[in-house]
């Protein structure tokens, strides 16, 4: 068991790198998520997309959590020492996993409603008088699912603020449900949107498969739009994949359930704070993805930030295009899980 190891101490550079890489998240989470709800939220209403309000509460999401970095910047700058007193403390980790939820939980939301409009019988010909005309009906739509899922991730976050602790850990609770607690949260927050995102993200590449007539133009938006759906899974199961696997091997090692070396269990407590960072950095690649891969959230930044040579989307994009552009958006959590360890 972990408690009958010695561990070695962290690496020193951690207690100056990690810091670093925190504010480095924190600066580009808060402008870029920031950059992402003011495009969103102020750009005409009559021509928000279904898919809009998915975007704006997920960036809304990751701004909440970068907001606590700060924190947890001077965290390990003491070297994993919290000055900042118990309330702050269950207030600070229950944001943290509040955002990782709600993240988790739009980003499947977003899946479902882009392979509910993508499956949609797409008109023959963009131009065409029957194609479907974009309202501020669509958007509002998705105001009872999403109030749904901040609910469902309020109420999944509730231990943090309950059974955390200043000093680490979860108080007074038995290592197995400690352990079972911490894979839980990993199967809800992070296991199950990946599989439901997986599953819709294939379904919608069948459908446009289906529905695109093999001509150049359609062809070129097939292609986007499936280079976006294996970004956005690859990203979010990339920076979030490293996180859940060393706490997990933690925490089961911890409760008995799983024998691991000492020496490997030595080398996962220092491993875990740069697995956690990675996770972090979801909350600043959301937006950068979004702005490098989405020419309509580019020019709508433009228009925005008043930008010499800003145009408006051209309206003649066809209904495929459009769904590769609201599908883009997509991406998320994003916050650490605090768990039974010191850090893990």
């Amino acid at each position: 068991a972990p408690a009958a190891c010695e561990w070695q101490a962290d690496w020193e550079a951690s207690f100056s790198l990690l810091p670093a890489l925190y504010t480095l998240v924190f600066v580009l989470g808060l402008s870029g998520n920031g950059l992402v709800l003011l495009t969103v939220w102020r750009g005409p209403r009559a021509k928000r997309r279904s898919a809009d309000a998915y975007i704006g509460n997920l960036a809304l999401a990751d701004l909440a959590f970068v907001a606590t970095l700060p924190l947890w910047a001077a965290y390990t700058a003491l070297r994993f020492h919290w000055p900042f007193g118990a309330a702050l403390c269950k207030l600070s980790s229950y944001l943290v996993l509040l955002n990782m939820f709600a993240s988790a939980f739009c980003l499947g939301g977003l899946s479902a409603e882009r392979y509910r409009a993508v499956t949609r019988a797409a008109p023959p010909h963009p131009r065409s008088a029957a194609a479907p005309r974009r309202s501020a009906a669509g958007s509002s739509a998705a105001l009872g699912p999403l109030a749904a899922l901040w609910a469902a991730a309020a109420a999944a976050a509730l231990p943090a603020l309950l059974l955390r602790e200043a000093r680490g850990g979860l108080g007074g609770g038995a290592a197995r449900a400690a352990a079972a607690l911490s894979l839980g949260t990993t199967a809800l927050g992070f296991a199950a949107p990946l599989l439901l995102m997986a599953v819709c993200y294939c379904c919608v590449g069948a459908a446009v498969r289906r529905h695109l007539r093999p001509r150049r133009a359609e062809a070129a938006a097939r292609r986007r739009l499936l280079r976006l759906i294996a970004a956005l899974v690859a990203v979010f199961a990339g920076c979030w994949l490293p996180f859940h696997l060393l706490k997990s091997l933690f925490v089961l090692a911890a409760a008995g359930l799983l024998e691991l070396p000492c020496a490997l269990l030595g080398l996962i407590s220092r491993l875990h704070p740069y697995a956690t960072c990675l996770a972090y950095l979801n909350s600043c690649l959301n937006p950068l993805l979004y702005a490098f891969l989405d020419g309509r959230f580019r020019a709508q930044c433009r228009l925005l930030l008043g930008l010499r040579g800003a145009r408006r989307p051209p309206a003649s994009s066809s209904a495929a295009a459009a769904a590769a552009s609201s599908t883009l958006s997509a991406p998320t959590q994003r916050s650490e899980v605090p768990s039974g360890g010191t850090k893990v």
